[in-house]
């Protein structure tokens, strides 16, 4: 079993002027393979959980956790096999035409993180678990859009699922929370502190659409 959690950081906002949204939007997927690395994780979020979060927290969030708790937490998971992919949108860079077309984008950016992750040669099943944070029909594009693309990929034999689920109830997509906000804390704000504890599980971290580039 193939277990991708995929979480985002920052937001999707383009009114620059307006408002004040982000200068960055990132995506991140959190990869391990087998059940049982798959429960340590399990066990490793329900542990911070239960000794570094005040009770009326009922999950691990990046943005809220202090760095004491996020140092735990990771002492907890460190051993475990796991990888982390991302990649950050530089949003001054999308035209102006697709600042209404949102779902596009986020599913354009996920494809592109899903496509550095070597799919090709696994022979179990693989899962694909996102926060269940859209509407219905943003949720089946997500998941139709995705499966074509990640179906090309992988031995039409693998079974492929596609799970959306509340990140409270799902530990898995706690812990890509955390990761995330700490990829796009180091970009937006040039804030390393939680990045440089786990960056060593890293494999792909890039900004999609520099200077010289445009969506």
């Amino acid at each position: 079993m193939l277990y991708l959690y995929l979480d985002e950081s920052g937001d999707l906002g383009f009114d620059f002027f307006g408002k004040k949204p982000s200068k960055y939007f990132t995506v991140t997927i959190l990869v391990i393979k087998g059940i049982e690395n798959n429960k340590a994780l399990i066990r490793g979020v329900k542990k911070t959980l239960r000794n570094k979060i005040p009770r009326k927290q009922f999950e691990l969030k990046g943005s809220k956790d202090s760095i004491k708790a996020k140092k735990y937490f990771y002492k907890q998971i460190r051993s475990i096999p796991f990888k982390i992919y991302s990649i950050t949108l530089n949003k001054r860079r999308v035209y102006e035409r697709l600042y209404e077309q949102k779902d596009r984008v986020y599913n354009f950016i996920a494809r592109i993180v899903l496509d550095k992750i070597p799919v090709e040669n696994i022979s179990s099943r693989i899962e694909l678990i996102i926060d269940k944070s859209k509407n219905a029909q943003a949720l089946n594009e997500f998941s139709e859009y995705i499966k074509r693309h990640m179906k090309a990929r992988i031995d039409p034999r693998i079974p492929l699922e596609i799970h959306h689920r509340m990140s409270h109830k799902e530990a898995g997509l706690q812990a890509v929370d955390s990761f995330a906000w700490g990829i796009f804390r180091k970009n937006e704000q040039n804030d390393y502190e939680w990045f440089n504890v786990f960056k060593e599980k890293v494999v792909y971290d890039e900004i999609y659409l520099r200077k010289d580039k445009r969506l």
